[in-house]
């Protein structure tokens, strides 16, 4: 089958090592299921993957990708309405609770241990495979997985805002961060979103940001939560605008990992600093029925054929993003 695969590892040369080529469909296993892609998006993990960040060269050739969207391609006996011929949404978080593998397996991202999603077929445990929302087409559900469960346990989960508070959202124009302005604004919070962009400024306003700023601009007043998701470039100005008690939820660090921590103010100010790597299958089951429900569609940057991964990957390399970046397999 196609697939757009990690070819070994070059953290200086990341797209070096990317291919897309013939690799061997996925073998038959006990619970699990097979699912006929017809969307995947493209994530920094992905990029992260080809560096050598979590996958290591004796692992590759490792088919990438971490999300998608397609056809389930036989019964799923156990879950209602999950017939051959579905359409499907999947959750590829793999190991958090024994589903489909051994007790006690460490938990990973599809890519990393398993093959990943940018194939013309996938794997999941069954208990992964969600009806897709009818709202959206495949490219929007496929950016679900990642990015948008991100963005909702970040902030009903790891900042426990609620309707009315004020959420900070740094770096607009990312996969997390636009899902992140998307459903705050949705469920009843006052966004804040900054951008170097003037351009990703004024689009953040379209989707739902109440007010938007230069990046480390001051704000007209302190935050409950920010969403991080930018790192080093942004840290000092989320330490600064979160109010004494709120939180700053973490999910990356697309411009480095080593800010200055600023302890001081963060235990002065009882700030708390929560981390978080996607998030439960509880939680996209939930993230499922608000997209739903609210009538919410993930906004989708562009689009690419399989055999033009090169320039999706080059598109997150560049930064030159507003939302998500899909590859139609």
């Amino acid at each position: 089958m196609k697939a757009v695969y990690a070819n070994g590892t070059n953290y200086d040369d990341p797209l070096s090592m990317l291919e897309v080529g013939d690799m061997p469909e996925p073998e038959t296993k006990p619970f699990w299921s097979t699912i006929r892609v017809k969307s995947a998006s493209v994530n920094h993990h992905d990029v992260w993957s080809l560096q050598g960040v979590g996958l290591a060269d004796d692992q590759t050739p490792m088919i990438l990708g971490t999300d998608a969207a397609g056809v389930l391609q036989e019964d799923i006996p156990v879950r209602k309405g999950l017939k051959a011929g579905s359409e499907v949404v999947l959750y590829t978080f793999i190991g958090t609770d024994g589903a489909g593998v051994m007790p006690g397996e460490r938990r990973s991202i599809l890519s990393e241990r398993y093959a990943g999603t940018m194939a013309e077929c996938t794997q999941v445990p069954s208990a992964n495979v969600f009806a897709k929302p009818e709202n959206l087409n495949f490219d929007e559900a496929a950016a679900l997985g990642t990015s948008w469960l991100t963005a909702y346990s970040l902030l009903f989960t790891s900042a426990n805002v609620k309707p009315g508070d004020t959420v900070l959202v740094q770096g607009a124009g990312g996969g997390v961060s636009t899902a992140a302005i998307q459903l705050a604004h949705a469920a009843g919070l006052e966004v804040f979103a900054t951008s170097r962009s003037e351009d990703k400024r004024n689009r953040a306003l379209e989707i739902g940001a109440d007010a938007v700023f230069e990046s480390g601009a001051r704000l007209p007043r302190k935050v409950d939560a920010v969403i991080e998701s930018v790192g080093a470039s942004t840290w000092s100005h989320s330490v600064k605008s979160v109010r004494p008690g709120g939180t700053i939820a973490i999910c990356g660090a697309t411009t480095g990992d080593q800010p200055g921590a600023e302890l001081t103010r963060i235990f002065f100010q009882d700030i708390r600093v929560q981390g978080n790597t996607m998030g439960s299958r509880e939680d996209f089951a939930r993230l499922l029925k608000f997209v739903e429900h609210a009538d919410l569609h993930p906004v989708i940057d562009a689009a690419y054929a399989i055999d033009d991964a090169r320039l999706a990957f080059s598109k997150i390399v560049n930064g030159d993003v507003f939302g998500k970046i899909m590859l139609h397999i």
